[in-house]
């Protein structure tokens, strides 16, 4: 079964019923600290760890005093946009004393289904780890309409895991794993320690309902077990609500692992791998070798570059010899491609006018 601490990138998801008491409206300070306390000792043991967190519109509602029942777009845009501020320096002055940074991060649906976005974001959040910051992500619910919604926070959590290539996605809930029914109504429901594959049997368990106490949103909850497991991120489902719930999945509270079905830089290749291609790019000896051994391809290797691409797209990596090594999601337009080709990396400011990434395909972006 898989455990946290032999994870090496964590994502957590915190839903708002966790962070905001759901009478009074005012934030949960000492679940929040202790929570920060769970960051602090994942970090401690090096493990990057990213937080996918709920609770703007309902931290805004109590601000602007807004009713109770479900509120109108355009007010519930208003409170995410009162609340996000709060939410943000409540995870600050959680996580400050522990001398972690902090950083907000709001994304759309859109963020993802567009590949030149998602690029744009695995990047900022890649940068964001290797500087040892801990992001927040959110769904950015001052911009979003229900066309570009994710709609909750089970399948962000689980997309931001495929983007950042995690190996641990914990949905911290309101119950305490995957039952064979709903438990509430069902008193001979049994837990599933540890799920391996998610059968139709499986989903036919989860019911229809996804809220209230129908089986605390378990279809939103295996359809983001599907998304993630199917990348080679293993997820769990366990009680949020005591205190230091992460401390507690590790000491063997009750909860719900879904393994993963491969490595994550595994399915990530592959993914990469099955696209379709815009175009290629025939590069030199040097590079061929160079990408052999696990580097990048930058400008300076490659000798011809054909097809109408943009940013994010898959082209194939043809060798000195025309014979095809792999493909890999360019970070360039065919446009910008074509002019530095040839070139070294230091002088890609000169020729686009601004300062341009290094590689025209990263390592992480290709598949051999």
């Amino acid at each position: 079964m898989a455990t946290l601490t032999a994870a090496n990138r964590v994502v957590v998801k915190i839903g708002s019923a966790l962070l905001v008491d759901r009478n009074s409206g005012a934030l949960r300070a000492d679940w929040l600290q202790a929570l920060a306390e769970d960051v602090a000792w994942l970090k401690a043991m090096g493990k990057d760890v990213i937080l996918v967190s709920s609770g703007s519109i309902a931290l805004g509602r109590r601000v602007l005093d807004l009713a109770a029942q479900e509120l109108p777009l355009e007010q519930s845009q208003a409170a995410a946009a009162v609340g996000q501020i709060r939410l943000a320096r409540a995870y600050e002055e959680a996580l400050t004393p522990h001398e972690i940074t902090t950083a907000q991060v709001l994304v759309t649906l859109e963020d993802s289904a567009d590949r030149r976005r998602y690029l744009n974001s695995r990047a900022t959040l890649e940068t964001l780890i290797s500087l040892g910051v801990v992001p927040i992500v959110n769904e950015n619910d001052t911009i979003a309409t229900d066309e570009i919604r994710y709609g909750d926070n089970d399948r962000l959590a689980a997309q931001v895991a495929v983007t950042v290539g995690a190996d641990a996605l914990i949905l911290l809930s309101d119950v305490d794993g995957f039952y064979t029914a709903n438990p509430v109504l069902d008193p001979d429901a049994r837990r599933y320690d540890t799920i391996d594959r998610i059968t139709p049997e499986i989903e036919a368990m989860a019911g229809d309902g996804v809220s209230g106490l129908s089986k605390g949103g378990m279809i939103t909850k295996l359809l983001a077990a599907k998304m993630a497991t199917a990348a080679g991120c293993a997820m769990a489902i366990t009680e949020g609500s005591p205190d230091n719930p992460l401390k507690l999945l590790e000491q063997g509270a009750a909860s719900t692992w879904f393994s993963a079905l491969d490595d994550p830089q595994v399915a990530r290749k592959r993914w990469i791998a099955a696209m379709k291609t815009r175009g290629f790019v025939t590069i030199d000896e040097g590079a061929a070798r160079a990408l052999s051994t696990g580097k990048s391809l930058l400008p300076a290797g490659i000798r011809h570059i054909e097809g109408d691409f943009g940013r994010g797209d898959p082209l194939a990596i043809l060798g000195p010899d025309g014979r095809k090594l792999g493909q890999g999601l360019s970070r360039y337009t065919a446009e910008e491609a074509f002019a530095i080709q040839g070139c070294q990396s230091q002088e890609i400011e000169a020729i686009l006018g601004y300062a341009g990434r290094a590689a025209v395909i990263h390592r992480d972006d290709m598949a051999l």
